[in-house]
């Protein structure tokens, strides 16, 4: 009978050393459930321009980069220079979807850390990155000219990422 009463314990204790392990891993390519099929509708407003929208024709006609984040995110501030690098470097447009955040916060963000976006998507219920089936802040998809999604990378985009995952499919894309 008393070794009956730890088995709970020992399970509780199995289960939390597997959330730290899993809470601890590195962020990875993860494959989306939209692989190769196109940006779901939508229909948002800008951030910067409350009337209007922006829709899912805005991510045809180019290879684009789809970046979720939020000014709360501690991981997005980190990769944020790096964004602005690549804006900067790369002949690819940066669309940012800001994810569950206010205006206001978001829109100071950009102006005190600079902007790599050529626009931004306003997500504040978080609806178009449910549909996109979004984890949570950051991630990046590689969107083709059609608006197909080609890639999608979980967590903070850096130059080894960059190099290692995504540059060959915009060359490729490119071409």
């Amino acid at each position: 009978m008393k070794k009956t009463r730890f088995i709970p314990l020992v399970l509780a204790s199995l289960a939390g050393i597997l959330l730290v392990i899993g809470m601890n891993s590195k962020s990875a390519p993860t494959v989306s459930p939209l692989a190769d099929r196109p940006v779901p509708d939508f229909a948002l407003p800008s951030l910067q321009q409350e009337l209007g929208s922006i829709t899912q024709a805005s991510l045809k006609g180019d290879v684009q980069l789809l970046n979720v984040w939020a000014s709360w995110c501690s991981i997005c501030k980190s990769e944020h220079a790096y964004l602005q690098q690549l804006a900067a470097e790369q002949s690819l447009s940066i669309i940012g979807l800001n994810y569950r955040d206010e205006r206001k916060a978001a829109l100071n963000e950009l102006a005190q850390t600079g902007n790599p976006y050529k626009k931004v998507i306003y997500d504040p219920k978080g609806s178009l990155a449910l549909d996109l089936g979004v984890y949570g802040t950051p991630e990046t998809y590689l969107i083709d000219e059609h608006g197909i999604i080609r890639h999608r990378y979980v967590g903070a985009l850096t130059p080894t990422i960059w190099e290692q995952q995504f540059a060959p499919l915009v060359a490729q894309l490119k071409e």
